[in-house]
This record gives structure tokens, sequence and C-alpha cells, in this order.
């Protein structure tokens, strides 16, 4: 998987999933400017691609507004001289406070809308302007096993996530004449911050996880949902993401892939 010369944008990469895909594309021989709406986050990451040879710039971004999107890929294109890679990692799965409401409120739908669709389209839309005069470029949107199937847990984020495959697709067939490849990834059960918070809610039967810890019930419910018996990384799609950002996927485009040890097929 050699990204060597290139320059990639990941949003949301302060993080998690963003920060994984950060380094691994960093380790592979890219120059990578992190960003997210935490830009003391964004920055550490960018410190890191730096201690690896790789130039970097970590920045801030709010990918629901339109002035934010626009200065950091301005920002990027100045400081790291273009943009052949977008990664689009920024997401949520509700407004303050989600976690505790029983079921999510108007709130809930207007933010993750706003972040995981719109957010997703904007800056595509102020990345793509620029790939297209190059005739050149790869873009990776991180969708979910959500997306594919519907989820108990969160109605709207589930739909926001099907919104990102149709926009993955969409984007591949607007794009294409330009050499723009675009693809999505469908993470499946990763230990992150935020399954963490939710992880009573959605991981097995209420009674089933009586006396159990978090991390005890998301392991059992990789136990029960997963046929490989192990969980998803952070780094397992950072390597997927290298690779579809990489010239070995050139003939790979409008593809939805799951990550999730076969918890979901198609």
């Amino acid at each position: 998987m050699d990204v060597s010369g290139k320059v990639a944008i990941v949003t949301g990469g302060g993080r998690g999933i963003g920060r994984a895909i950060a380094l691994e594309l960093a380790r592979n021989g890219a120059d990578v400017a992190p960003t997210d709406v935490n830009v003391a986050d964004a920055e550490s990451v960018a410190a890191s691609v730096a201690e690896m040879g790789r130039a970097s710039l970590g920045t801030a971004v709010d990918v629901t507004d339109q002035g934010s999107v626009e200065r950091m890929v301005r920002l990027v294109i100045d400081r790291l001289g273009r943009i052949d890679i977008l990664v689009n990692n920024a997401g949520t799965i509700g407004a303050a406070g989600w976690e505790e409401r029983a079921a999510p409120d108007d709130a809930d739908w207007d933010i993750i809308y706003a972040v995981n669709v719109r957010g997703m389209a904007r800056v595509t839309d102020a990345v793509a302007s620029h790939m297209k005069e190059r005739r050149y470029g790869k873009i990776v949107n991180i969708a979910s096993i959500a997306g594919r199937t519907g989820t108990l847990t969160s109605t709207p984020y589930g739909v926001s996530k099907a919104g990102v495959i149709n926009l993955t697709q969409t984007s591949a067939l607007e794009l294409a004449p330009f050499s723009i490849n675009v693809n999505a990834i469908c993470p499946g059960l990763l230990w992150t911050p935020m399954w963490q918070r939710i992880s009573y809610r959605w991981s097995i039967d209420p009674e089933k996880a009586k006396g159990l810890s978090q991390r005890e019930i998301f392991d059992r419910a990789v136990k029960e949902r997963v046929p490989l018996g192990r969980e998803q990384t952070p780094e397992d799609l950072g390597h997927l993401a290298t690779f579809l950002a990489s010239d070995y996927a050139k003939n790979i485009t409008g593809q939805a892939i799951n990550v999730s040890g076969g918890s979901h097929m198609n």
C-alpha cells in the first residue's frame, strides 16, 4: 500500500478511527492533515505524523460550517501544496446528552444529519473542485454496518450512514470522468469512546448485561455476533482506507466495504 508523495486530509482525524487512518497513511508515505473540531487533538496527531518524517498540518474544521471547510481546504493546499486523498471520517451519534435519552429527539436528528451527511457532502464538494482540476483524487467515506441493516440503538444514526453509502455511490458516478475514486468503509464492532458510552444499550439483552462491565458487554457481543470471533479495530480501518487511497485500488469505485468480521455479509 504505497501512498508515497500523496497529500491527505482526514476529517475527525484527532482521535479513534480518524487518528488510526491518519497514522496509517503516514506510515505508507503520505503527508497528512488531520482536521478536527477539537484542534488540540488534530495537532497531537499531526505531531505524531511529523515524527514519522512526513509533512503534517493539524487544523480545526467544523464540517457543518461552509466557511470553516473552505478555510481548511485553502490552508492545506497553501501549506502542503495539493490534496490527493480525502478521508471523510467526521461523524456524530447525537446532540449533547444523547446517551441519557430513551429515544433520539429533534436535536439528535438535526446534528446527525448536519455532520454525518451534509457535512460530508460539504467537505467532498470543497475538495473535489480541487481534485477535478488535477484530474486525480481518492475519497474514502466512513459509513457503518448500521447503514446497511438499520439499528435499534439510534435510528437517525443508521439513516445517516445509509445516506453516506448513497452519497458515496452518487459521488463516484459524478467524479469518475475526472479519474476520482470514491468508496466507503462500513465498520462493525469497534471498542471506541463512542461505543463505550452506549455499550449497555446495544450490545446484548439487558438481562444478560446485569453485573457486567461495559468492556465485558462489548466482548460478549463480539462473541455472539461476529463469526470470526474478534473485534474490529481502528487500525483495521486504517489498512483498508490506505489501500483504497492508493493506486492499487484504481479500478475500485462506488463500493461500500464491510469491515465487520463477517457479522454482515453482502
